[in-house]
C-alpha cells in the first residue's frame, strides 16, 4: 500500500493508468475514499496517469490528531505530487475535493494544468449547518449518517435500482473514522474561498447535479461566473455525479483535458 507523509500524517494513495499519460488527480468528497471514483476510473486509466488518494482521516490514511485547515488539505495534494515526482497535474475534485482543487488553483497555479470542479462551491453550506452535522456525528456516530448521506448523494430512482451499490457506499461512509469526518466538517465550516476565486488562472470545468441538495446548481453557476476561464455542465444527478452519471461525467472531463492538450501546449 503506497503511502507518504504530509504534515505529520500518513496518506494512502494509488497511482495507476497510463504511465506516459498526463497526470490527473482525483480529490474525494467528505466521508468517502478513493473508491468513490471507481465508476470513472476505467475511462481515465487508458488515457491518464491517475493519482487517487484517501484524504487525512478517511479510508486508509491516518487521522490527524490536530485540527487543520483547507490549506493543509491542499498541501497534502502537493506532497502527493512531490512523492510521485510530478511537476504539474490536472485536478478533478468533487464536493470537499472541489474546495481543495479551488485552493490549489488559487495558491499553487504553477503545479496545475486544468481543473474540474464537481458538485462543489467556494463556500459549501453555512456555519450553522456544519455545527449541526458535527453535533449529530458526535452524538450518534457514523452509521445513522451513512443512510442519510445516500439520500443526498443519489436520486431516488438510482437508489431504488442499485441496491448493491448503495450498500457498498453506505459501508464506505459508515467505516469512516468519525474523528477524520469531524475534522473535515470543521474545515468546510471555516472555509470561504469566494473572495479569491478570481485568482484562479487554470482553465476550468464546473459540473453540477440538477437535483443536488448539498451543492445546488446555483452554487456551480456562481463559481462558473467568478472563474476567469470556465465551462459549465449540468448533469441529471444528485451530489455524487461522478458515480450516478459516470459515463457523461468521464466524457466531459476527457473532453476538457483534451482541449488543454491542444491549447495549453
Amino acid at each position: 500500500m503506497p503511502t507518504t507523509e504530509s504534515g505529520g500524517v500518513r496518506l494512502h494513495y494509488e497511482l495507476s493508468g497510463n504511465p506516459r499519460g498526463a497526470v490527473l488527480v482525483l480529490a474525494n468528497s467528505l466521508g468517502s475514499t478513493l473508491h468513490m471514483w471507481d465508476k470513472v476510473v476505467p475511462a481515465f486509466e487508458s488515457r491518464y496517469r491517475l493519482l487517487r488518494f484517501d484524504m487525512r482521516g478517511h479510508g486508509e490514511s491516518a487521522v490527524s490528531l490536530e485540527p487543520f485547515t483547507i490549506e493543509q488539505l491542499g498541501r497534502d495534494v502537493l506532497q502527493l505530487l512531490d512523492e510521485a515526482e510530478v511537476d504539474r497535474a490536472s485536478v478533478c475534485g468533487l464536493s470537499l475535493g472541489g474546495v481543495v482543487a479551488l485552493w490549489l488553483g488559487i495558491h499553487a497555479p504553477g503545479r496545475l494544468q486544468r481543473l474540474i470542479f464537481a458538485n462543489t462551491a467556494a463556500r459549501i453550506g453555512n456555519r450553522e449547518m456544519w455545527e449541526q452535522r458535527i453535533a449529530t456525528v458526535r452524538n450518534t456516530g457514523m452509521a445513522p449518517l451513512a443512510a442519510a448521506t445516500l439520500e443526498r448523494w443519489f436520486t431516488p430512482t438510482y437508489r431504488a435500482h442499485h441496491a448493491e451499490e448503495m450498500e457498498q457506499i453506505r459501508e464506505m461512509i459508515a467505516a469512516t473514522d468519525p474523528r477524520g469526518y469531524l475534522a473535515c466538517c470543521a474545515v468546510l465550516r471555516d472555509t470561504d474561498l469566494r473572495p479569491q476565486i478570481g485568482a484562479v488562472e487554470a482553465a476550468s470545468l464546473v459540473i453540477t447535479g440538477t437535483h443536488d441538495p448539498a451543492t445546488p446548481p446555483s452554487d456551480g453557476r456562481a463559481l462558473h461566473a467568478a472563474l476567469r476561464k470556465s465551462r459549465y455542465l449540468e448533469l441529471d444527478a444528485f451530489h455524487l455525479s461522478a458515480w450516478e452519471c459516470a459515463e457523461e461525467f468521464a466524457g466531459a472531463v476527457v473532453k476538457h483535458l483534451a482541449e488543454g492538450e491542444e491549447t495549453d501546449g
